[in-house]
């Protein structure tokens, strides 16, 4: 391959399309959603099986998948408004990992985390 780009036979390699940020935040968001709502489902089954026998952790399950949704949706947002230069700008991949970042923290670590906080709570009522 030459500086042109091309190779020994002449023909052009394809030009790496550029990421659009926009759409991979929309599947960070819709994968994180899936993953929190399975932990949040599973950790919740596990609590009722341990003994909760409280209607609070099925109460702890539709608050806490309809809460994560306006959250969720604001990390996409964030996204949804850049233009369509902005969208495929790599000075925007620092930002966008640390959005991504935050947001599978949020879909992997709050499940656990508020599971644990309703736990303590039943334990001290």
């Amino acid at each position: 391959m030459d500086k042109s780009g091309l190779r020994a036979t002449g023909r052009a390699l394809p030009a790496r399309q550029a990421r659009d940020w926009r759409k991979a935040m929309s599947d960070h968001v819709a994968y994180g959603l899936l993953v929190y709502t399975g932990l949040q489902i599973f950790v919740t089954i596990k609590a009722l099986s341990e003994g909760t026998s409280s209607a609070l952790p099925y109460l702890a399950l539709i608050v806490l998948v309809a809460g994560i949704i306006p959250v969720c949706r604001w990390f996409e947002k964030r996204w949804a408004v850049l233009s369509d230069a902005e969208a495929a700008d790599p000075d925007y991949a620092g930002p966008f990992r640390r959005d991504v970042t935050a947001l599978w923290l949020l879909a992997i670590g709050l499940p656990f985390g508020l599971t644990l906080i309703f736990k303590m709570l039943l334990s001290v009522f």
